[in-house]
């Protein structure tokens, strides 16, 4: 008999699954969709905040970058007054490239959920927060 919690594991893979099809199909790395999502929301961000939110050294954000710089995805822009200190920024490309994931997220959470009657969906919700409300948060 499958757990219950081997049960949640299936819908987070569902969910993953979903994620990386959409991430695969515009021929992105994990990590490119992810630092390029970070800097639509983020624009100007400098090379050690991203090594630092995407918990990756600077050398591979520099690989990573150079990579969606070729595609001309994002660029590094030198601040007037201090040549050494880049800013990077989602290039139109690239922010038009990524947009629409929050909205292809929510349509496989649907697609997930579509079994469920609002009241079963009510339910559900009510027994995950009571379980998650004893749990660790976990860091974004």
């Amino acid at each position: 008999m499958t757990t219950a919690l081997e049960l949640v594991r299936w819908i987070g893979w569902a969910q993953r699954k979903a994620g990386e099809d959409w991430i695969r199909a515009r021929e992105l790395s994990h990590e490119q969709a992810f630092v390029l999502g970070y800097l639509v929301r983020n624009p100007g961000a400098i090379q050690r905040d991203i090594a630092e939110v995407s918990r990756t050294s600077a050398a591979s954000v520099s690989s990573l970058l150079q990579g969606l710089e070729r595609r001309d995805l994002v660029e590094r822009r030198t601040e007037p007054g201090n040549e050494r200190s880049k800013r990077v920024h989602a290039t139109a490309a690239g922010a038009e490239l990524i947009a629409g994931f929050e909205s292809a997220m929510a349509a496989a959470d649907e697609t997930i959920l579509a079994p469920l009657d609002e009241t079963e969906r009510a339910t559900l919700q009510t027994l995950l927060n009571k379980i998650t409300a004893q749990l660790p948060q976990p860091s974004r």
